[in-house]
């Protein structure tokens, strides 16, 4: 609301200035009326308007392609809940800028309604008369003058030679409806009651209707009478804003002035044209600034008052209203990213980077780490950890990430002789190395960038028969992978080329190479090619830290396919690209997560947050491919459960099929821990609220619990979730390709102090249901929202969501945030069914305070009876997940 109100104020006062400028002083009054009238609302609704051409005006840095895993073939288990999109509920505290700006409206209402009031009165007191449309009104003892509509107000003192005059005077106000025009602004005044250029609109649209009427009036008189006739009155007239008075004594100079000036030539309209350029330029930055509005910060006189606390509840906030003004999780997540070229980021940036990652948390999404610790470390602890070895090493080994050579020193005026040698070396491996583009040097306060201006570059500048790349932001048309040219929406054919780029390297790449050379660990590898003017691949240049790695790399990307070439105002031209590679031996057990690099990890930023996706020699940079490899030797190699052709199966499950003996197997490890867990601790420990446990271990090829390991907030419950793991009865192991096999598991353990230990979920398996719930990833028609029956299967899910999120916003009472002192982001996660009669049944929420799960039962509770799911052609029951994000506000 005040960004939407700032930008109005700003147009209309751009507006303003190039009226009074250019357009006051010509006697093309009707053109003024009109200007006036169309700019007040355009200044209205350009800042709603969003051209998505407008936005590749300004530089576009990057197309998004995403991540991928490679290597192995592990597929997503089905979920047999449903998960709905989270519920943004925000609590209003009982006074703020809104009530305000509501309070303005009415008394300015009151106002305007008092006018009318008054209008009225000298309506009914006075006699009236008529003169074929219009009405004319003596006003007793009285010289004023005015029109209202097809109302002429006239004082029975003025003299029968000049009422002639006057009536043709407001007969012109009445014939072209110049009250409609003052009603008009009369409305922005309540709307916008605090805006002192709505005000200035007003009295210069009153001016323009004088100038008009005298102009149209002295056709029928002679300048000296008429002026004679303003001049000679008793200066009397209602002060009322919405009619136009014969005789007021502000505007009688002006209108004497206007009145003598010659008519402005034909020329002074192309004046007007000026307008063109300035709504244009709105319209770029309207539509940019929607696309970057998730980098708008709060400038640092804003925040340097507040507390750590504040502050970030502050930011916090921001993301929300960002959020709700229609900007993506992903959009949000990429603008506040942190600067990677800066060692040391500003108070407001580091806490905006850790207010984002709660909000993606908030949200449902899964980090590729832990962050607690990190999101519980303040600013100043931060600083601390800038200064050791270990942050310095960190910042300095991303020389990989996008071609910057990074030295961090302790002070630039006097550098160590260690620190020269470093210097020194990096700035010859920058001149030396083609791959890299600049050297970057800090020690925490001032940096600088050092260009490298490598052999190939000098040469290219001296051979005159050589192009240089053009800038990606400058493409009209980025190079399209065969296969994709039918799609019409530029946006996805980029899509299409991305997927089908990562699909062929995936099945292309060559792991057992690098497995067979015994290359360990998490390997980079950057590639450097180009697609030339006919669309094939040339150019490529790789740089790891195996050689088998670099000629793999290469060799698959020169065996891909020719494309079709990029296009620049119609022609042909070369696009550079930038390809970062994740390649990753595994001779252990496999995590289903997705592996990603993690070149900020003393940062926690994920490289999805990176934005600048093509570098200074103009490169296109596209997203990070993770690979995964197997070591030749798989006969100790753990198996994913996901993948497994045998799941292990407890005791008892065995004569049932593969997806209930899932279902029975995940059942009683769940009731094993929850019968075994002692929850006594949480009185002796003084444990409050949830405590998450996770749980890592094996079953082996004997059917033995082995390989525990566990992670907690308390080392008590990281050794009793050990413990009774350990107490889980001997299985019947898993096979795969006939022979037996290890199979790893993953398990959270939500510990609820008040209540018992709940085992949530098995990570490699799915959600706990209850026995006669079937899973909604299989069920053949999914339960709908009533209105939602005739759409498709999609359509129906998207629309059932929709209307629950709806209505659970609707219903939900947020003063209990008042009633029970709650701050800040809440989050619910409500579990229901939605049984065989299309009922709300077997409501289980999870809050941070039981008012809140109360609430949240009691609004689920009442949502309207549904068309019940349906498989085999009978009705069935389904599990729903509902998380619901309550926002108080401060």
């Amino acid at each position: 609301m005040v960004h939407y109100i700032i930008n109005t104020i700003a147009f209309q006062l751009f507006f303003l200035i190039i009226y009074d400028l250019f357009l006051k002083k010509e006697t093309f009054f009707n053109w003024n009326r009109t200007y006036l009238l169309v700019t007040s609302i355009l200044s209205l609704i350009i800042p709603f308007i969003k051209i998505n051409r407008f936005k590749e005006i300004l530089p576009q840095e990057f197309i998004i392609m995403p991540e991928v895993i490679i290597g192995t073939n592990i597929p997503q288990t089905d979920v047999n809940m449903l998960q709905l999109d989270p519920v943004i509920i925000t609590s209003e505290s009982t006074w703020s800028w809104e009530l305000l700006l509501y309070a303005g409206m009415i008394l300015a209402t009151f106002l305007f309604l008092f006018k009318i009031t008054k209008l009225i009165m000298l309506f009914l007191k006075n006699p009236k008369s008529r003169m074929g449309n219009l009405l004319v009104v003596r006003l007793l003892k009285s010289c004023a003058a005015f029109s209202c509509f097809h109302y002429i107000f006239l004082g029975e003192q003025i003299n029968k030679k000049d009422r002639v005059s006057i009536l043709k005077h407001e007969m012109v106000h009445v014939k072209q409806r110049h009250t409609l025009d003052l009603l008009f602004f009369e409305v922005l005044r309540i709307l916008f009651w605090f805006n002192p250029l709505i005000y200035m609109y007003q009295n210069r649209i009153m001016q323009l209707h004088e100038f008009i009427a005298d102009n149209k009036a002295l056709k029928h008189q002679s300048k000296k009478d008429y002026y004679e006739n303003l001049l000679s009155q008793v200066f009397q007239t209602e002060n009322i804003s919405f009619i136009n008075p014969f005789f007021k004594q502000s505007l009688i100079k002006k209108r004497i002035v206007m009145l003598q000036k010659s008519k402005s030539k034909q020329i002074s309209l192309i004046k007007y044209a000026l307008l063109i350029p300035v709504v244009l330029t709105m319209l770029i930055y309207t539509s940019s600034e929607a696309h970057n509005k998730a980098m708008i910060s709060s400038s640092i006189w804003e925040n340097q008052d507040l507390n750590d606390k504040e502050l970030k509840e502050k930011l916090y906030k921001e993301i929300l209203e960002i959020e709700k003004e229609g900007t993506s999780a992903y959009d949000i997540l990429q603008y506040n990213k942190l600067d990677l070229e800066k060692y040391i980021v500003s108070r407001v940036d580091y806490y905006k980077d850790q207010m984002t990652k709660k909000y993606m948390l908030d949200k449902g999404e899964k980090p590729t780490k832990d962050l607690t610790k990190e999101l519980n470390r303040t600013y100043k602890e931060y600083l601390e950890f800038k200064k050791t070895y270990e942050a310095k090493n960190i910042w300095e080994g991303n020389d990989t990430y996008d071609g910057s050579l990074r030295l961090v020193v302790n002070d630039f005026n006097n550098m160590t002789v260690e620190e020269n040698e470093k210097y020194n070396k990096k700035k010859e491996q920058l001149h030396k190395n083609n791959f890299f583009t600049k050297l970057i040097v800090t020690d925490g306060k001032d940096s600088k960038t050092i260009t490298g201006t490598s052999i190939t570059n000098q040469n290219r500048t001296k051979d005159s028969n050589v192009e240089f790349d053009i800038p990606f932001s400058d493409i009209n048309q980025s190079p399209i992978f065969i296969g994709c040219e039918m799609i019409e929406d530029k946006e996805a054919q980029k899509k299409c080329t991305s997927d089908a780029l990562v699909k062929y390297i995936v099945s292309n790449f060559n792991t057992e190479k690098a497995s067979k050379l015994g290359v360990k660990g998490k390997q980079r590898i950057n590639v450097i090619f180009k697609i030339d003017k006919e669309g094939n691949v040339t150019g490529v240049r790789s740089r790891a830290a195996y050689p088998v790695l670099e000629k793999e790399a290469v060799r698959v990307i020169n065996t891909l396919p020719k494309m079709i070439p990029g296009k620049r105002d119609g022609n042909n031209i070369e696009v550079s690209y930038t390809l970062p590679i994740i390649f990753q031996i595994r001779y252990d057990s496999v995590d289903k997560e997705t592996i990603v690099s993690d070149q900020n990890q003393q940062d926690g930023i994920n490289r999805k947050d990176k934005t600048k996706l093509y570098n200074e020699n103009n490169t296109q940079m596209l997203d990070e491919i993770a690979i995964v490899g197997y070591s030749k030797n798989r006969s100790n190699l753990d198996i994913p459960f996901s993948v497994v052709d045998q799941i292990p199966v407890f005791s008892g499950c065995e004569d049932l099929s593969k997806e209930e003996q899932k279902d029975c197997t995940s059942r009683n490890i769940s009731k094993h821990i929850n019968k075994n867990f002692n929850t006594k601790i949480a009185d002796s420990l003084n444990l409050k609220g949830r405590q998450r446990i996770n749980v890592i271990f094996k079953i082996n090829k004997k059917g033995n619990i082995v390989g525990i390991r566990s992670r907690a907030p308390h080392p008590v419950l990281k050794d009793e979730a050990i413990r009774v793991i350990k107490t889980l009865p001997k299985m019947i192991p898993g096979e795969h390709d006939g022979k037996k096999v290890n199979v790893s598991y993953s398990l959270p353990i939500i510990f609820q102090a008040q209540d018992t230990v709940e085992s949530l979920s098995i990570k490699e398996e799915t959600h706990r249901e209850m026995s006669d719930v079937l899973s909604f990833s299989v069920v053949d028609q999914i339960p709908v929202f009533t209105g939602c029956e005739g759409l498709s299967k999609e359509e129906q899910k998207e629309c059932t969501s929709r209307n629950i999120s709806a209505y659970v916003n609707k219903n939900f009472d947020t003063k209990i945030a008042d009633n029970f002192d709650l701050k800040g982001g809440q989050r619910i996660n409500v579990i229901f069914k939605i049984n065989k009669e299309g009922n709300i049944v077997d409501i289980r929420p999870r809050g941070s305070h039981q008012a809140l799960e109360e609430e949240a039962i009691r609004v689920i509770n009442t949502l309207p009876k549904m068309v019940p799911g349906e498989h085999d052609g009978k009705k069935v029951n389904v599990l729903y997940m509902l998380p619901i994000i309550f926002q108080v506000a401060e």
